[in-house]
């Protein structure tokens, strides 16, 4: 493959179920492809502001209710748990954005997502609790404390400013994204073009 093509990157914020959702299934699309996966958090709704985008879900009941209801069939289609975390309002967003940032340096991304997107959509751990959430990252084997003392300091928080600006840049408008080389992909039920792109890729090499 095309050097270009050796990964697919993942634009992506917590605070996003179709996010949560395409997690749920992309290490196993990436691992059938042999590609690796950047993760890439950034902060979705100072996004839509740079680009002219607008939160509609939030804004239209009708559309939120609808939304509902949809993330509920993809959950079931995947197998996957869904049960919104009943404090989701208070986590502080950017940290755990920023953890991904830390946990990228050490090339341990895919796990501190892997810990964190449950807690958010799947079960009821209180990450306002600086603790359950070291804990959760414990779990995970990442070292939780080092890592949220790490990311409390504003070179992260920086340095997420910057990755939202980017991707702005690159045109996201919406979580999650997904690149392959400069083709971007909207959305979770997205993946198939995923995965089409990547075989596309294989067969020109």
């Amino acid at each position: 493959m095309p050097a270009s093509v050796q990964q697919i990157e993942f634009y992506f914020d917590f605070p996003s179920p179709y996010s949560y959702l395409a997690n749920t299934q992309l290490p196993k699309l990436a691992a059938e492809h042999g590609v690796s996966i950047a993760y890439r958090p950034f902060r979705i709704l100072e996004a839509m502001k740079i680009v002219g985008n607008r939160p509609t879900t939030l804004e239209s009941p009708a559309k939120g209710r609808y939304a509902q209801l949809d993330v509920r069939r993809w959950a079931k289609r995947y197998g996957a748990p869904l049960q919104a975390n009943p404090k989701l309002r208070s986590f502080d967003f950017p940290l755990l954005d920023r953890l991904v940032l830390v946990a990228n340096e050490e090339g341990r991304a895919a796990a501190c997502v892997g810990a964190i997107f449950p807690a958010v959509w799947a079960n009821a751990d209180d990450l306002t609790d600086k603790a359950v959430l070291a804990q959760r990252l414990d779990a995970a084997g990442l070292p939780g404390a080092a890592m949220i003392e790490k990311a409390g300091g504003s070179g992260y928080a920086a340095q997420l400013e910057e990755t939202t600006a980017k991707a702005a840049e690159r045109g996201v408008f919406g979580a999650p994204t997904v690149f392959v080389g400069d083709d971007m992909f909207f959305g979770n039920d997205r993946l198939d073009f995923v995965a089409e792109a990547l075989t596309a890729a294989k067969k020109a090499a």
